[in-house]
């Protein structure tokens, strides 16, 4: 370790990794029972978890605009979503109808979340970013609107699939999976990791964490369709959606 780094760290303009801890307190010569309960508090240093509850207290815009804070300094932004479309991949009518499932919204604290979200899409088109989704086949059928809403938004997936800067994988029904998909997540570069559960949102700089989850990443992409085998995967979902809805 640089010298200049672990005076950061002892000033406390750094957080230390799990691992810098575990590097100090071994070149130290600490005990094992003292190592182990630095380490304890360590890891929970660099994990946090925010339940709902409380992001809704606070409000969903302002969540949506952290989560967009969160964004803009990310150069390469990896995202394994098999619940949702991706936020930034929604179009307005499906975020509209996602928020709309929560009746505790007033209708000013909908539309803020709406435009939030909408806003955080304009990072798709900065060239120096790039991004790469991975989305489980059945999160395409899997009805947050009518067909038309439904088709409307795999159109724009199909779109936004040709953006330079934009990979996005499908991960089919018809393959052997690698694993489960237990959670959503997002890798933010490789220094964080926001896993998104049913009651809180958990956000990890641990090292070793943030490891297993671009593992587990790399083996969902390893088996998912892209490029032009996933329009046509796409456009074949959307084409359902439309003969669904000319026959109602």
């Amino acid at each position: 370790m640089s010298a200049g780094k672990l005076s950061k760290i002892e000033d406390g303009r750094v957080l230390p990794t799990v691992r810098d801890v575990e590097l100090i307190l071994s070149t130290l010569g600490v005990s094992e029972a003292a190592k182990a309960e630095f380490l304890e508090q360590a890891r929970a240093a660099v994990t946090e978890a925010t339940a709902w509850r409380e992001l809704r207290r606070l409000g969903h815009w302002k969540h949506q605009q952290a989560i967009r804070a969160v964004e803009a300094r990310t150069a390469l932004l990896r995202l394994f979503q098999g619940q949702l479309i991706p936020g930034l991949l929604q179009s307005a009518e499906y975020v509209a109808a996602i928020f709309a499932l929560s009746p505790e919204l007033s209708e000013e604290s909908r539309a803020k979340t709406i435009a939030a979200r909408l806003e955080r899409q304009a990072a798709l088109y900065d060239l120096d970013r790039s991004f790469h989704f991975l989305v489980c086949e059945h999160v395409l059928r899997w009805r947050i609107g009518q067909p038309a809403l439904m088709a409307t938004q795999m159109d724009r997936l199909v779109s936004l699939s040709r953006l330079p800067n934009v990979t996005i994988g499908v991960v089919p029904l018809d393959r052997r999976m690698p694993d489960f998909p237990m959670t959503c997540f997002s890798a933010h570069d490789d220094r964080l990791v926001i896993v998104e559960t049913f009651h809180s949102e958990v956000t990890t700089q641990d090292p070793k964490d943030i490891e297993v989850y671009l593992s587990t990443f790399a083996k969902f992409d390893a088996v998912a369709i892209h490029g032009n085998e996933m329009r046509a995967k796409v456009e074949s979902i959307r084409d359902e959606y439309l003969r669904e809805q000319e026959s109602s």
